[in-house]
């Protein structure tokens, strides 16, 4: 295993106090990645309170494991499925739900994991590397629109038709399968790029994504989320790049203002959608303290909402 930086949790402190821990409460994390929320909840519940952890993740199960309290319980699923690990975990409802979404610095710094363009390694990028198809496998079999969306959409990459039309002449010749060799094509058909970020960049980017539908197990898990919350409860989300974040604005913003309806519609006042969800505070972000000392922190946006 590649050894890379230890990882960091991103605005620790302020997503437990945003969840306002009740000593008694029942609590999930919908993203337990290496456990820092999770450690930082258990520290804040007493003794009859509870917290359930998910991830796709078999490495951050694996490091789940090492929390020794009987409080405490892991299940291995993606969050997209949270009702069912809900169920699995024996949670009915929840005080609170966290999530911290998006790819882990460990993810990042492990070669073999196939993240990364700074090592040359097999091109994988699964987050559950138990199931599914690698990057790689996907890059053997798309056809050359299909890769040109994927790149164009999830990387915001303006160079996408000439990224996908470079993958589509190599493999020809061979199978793209590492990271070092997508990086490559990728490079030689960007013409220019923003100083000091890495050609290759956005398309890892929209790889990653796609292999692992992230933002599509972002849209299915926040309803399962409210669903699952008491009222009173408060949905913590923390995002990492716009895609993301726009979602969960979306969504918060859709059940918080359940009343947008089209003018003139014949409705009683006793007919009219109730609002799901109250917005908590503004979007925050990390301080200058924190991206100073974790640069990759810069991007994070948290929002908050509570179950009415």
């Amino acid at each position: 295993m590649t050894g890379g930086a230890a990882h960091v949790t991103v605005l620790l402190e302020e997503a437990v106090e945003a969840l306002a821990i009740k000593p008694a409460g029942i609590y999930v994390a919908a993203t337990c990645g290496r456990g820092g929320h999770s450690r930082r909840i258990l520290a804040a519940l007493g003794e009859k309170g509870r917290l359930l952890a998910v991830d796709r993740d078999p490495q951050a199960i694996a490091a789940g494991a090492a929390i020794n309290d009987p409080r405490f319980s892991l299940v291995h699923r993606a969050f997209g499925e949270l009702a069912a690990a809900a169920r699995a975990g024996g949670v009915a409802a929840a005080d609170g739900v966290l999530f911290d979404v998006g790819v882990s610095s460990p993810q990042i710094d492990e070669a073999e994991r196939g993240f990364s363009f700074r090592h040359d390694a097999p091109l994988d990028m699964r987050m559950d590397t138990t199931q599914g198809e690698t990057a790689a496998e996907w890059l053997a079999r798309a056809d050359e629109s299909e890769i040109r969306e994927v790149i164009r959409n999830y990387g915001e990459e303006r160079f996408a038709v000439q990224i996908a039309k470079k993958v589509v002449a190599a493999r020809s010749e061979r199978p793209v399968v590492t990271t070092g060799e997508f990086a490559a094509l990728v490079r030689a058909a960007v013409r220019t790029r923003e100083p000091g970020q890495d050609a290759a960049t956005r398309s890892f980017q929209a790889l990653r994504i796609h292999i692992n539908q992230e933002l599509r197990q972002l849209e299915v898990a926040l309803p399962q989320a409210v669903d699952l919350l008491q009222p009173g409860g408060r949905l913590v989300v923390i995002s990492f790049h716009s895609l993301e974040d726009r979602i969960v604005k979306t969504f918060l913003r859709a059940a918080a203002n359940a009343d947008d309806l089209p003018k003139n519609l014949p409705l009683r006042a006793d007919q009219l959608p109730k609002a799901r969800l109250r917005l908590v505070g503004r979007a925050v972000k990390p301080s200058a303290a924190e991206i100073a000392a974790n640069p990759r922190a810069r991007s994070a946006v948290m929002r908050v909402a509570e179950k009415l």
